[in-house]
């Protein structure tokens, strides 16, 4: 018995060390060697070289001078009432909810109200809050309230999108779509 317990307790100790420790070391130099920018977060600069976010998590943008995303169910941006980081999610009201209804008729009011034309993703929220794209079409239907903000033409505006404009991932699945942050970034480094 005594001999079984010692064989028990040495092989919990060996498997531990390998899965908690070697194998993600292991896993952890792969990341840094082979995709070291996804594996440090996809972080992104600014002209001056700060971090300004990742290429992977949606921000909130306000104003009329900067592209807008997908709203989020979850304040986890910025400002006082912003959620931890690290929590993400979405409302989880069921399709005839009445709150859900009246934050989505509110979102329309605001688009156009903007003079934005309402398209599926600059009304509803995604599942985890967090995505960083929006559609082309997303994209296209601000440039008129950018190009006025921004004194642009709507044609150097098409040009940006369609230079910041992911395809299909594999050529076959999901939408094209275009990264906010990276989008906006763009547009700051362009002149006046």
């Amino acid at each position: 018995m005594m001999r079984d317990l010692v064989i028990s307790v040495r092989s919990t100790v060996v498997l531990w060390i390998l899965t908690a420790a070697l194998y993600p070391l292991l896993i952890l130099g792969i990341g840094q060697v082979a995709f070291p920018v996804q594996a440090n977060g996809s972080l992104l600069t600014n002209a001056q070289g700060q971090v300004v976010g990742s290429a992977l998590i949606g921000q909130t943008f306000q104003g009329n001078s900067y592209f807008w995303g997908r709203p989020s169910a979850i304040n986890y941006s910025e400002g006082e009432k912003a959620a931890p980081t690290g929590i993400s999610g979405a409302s989880n009201f069921a399709p005839g909810n009445l709150d859900l209804l009246k934050r989505i008729e509110a979102e329309i009011q605001r688009l156009k109200a903007a003079g934005v034309a309402p398209t599926g993703d600059l009304v509803y929220s995604s599942g985890s809050g967090l995505d960083p794209q929006i559609s082309v079409a997303a994209a296209q239907a601000q440039i008129q309230r950018i190009a006025k903000d921004r004194g642009l033409t709507s044609d150097g505006l098409e040009t940006l999108i369609a230079q910041h404009t992911e395809p299909r991932f594999l050529g076959i699945f999901g939408e094209p779509g275009v990264n906010v942050l990276q989008l906006n970034l763009a547009l700051d480094q362009r002149p006046q």
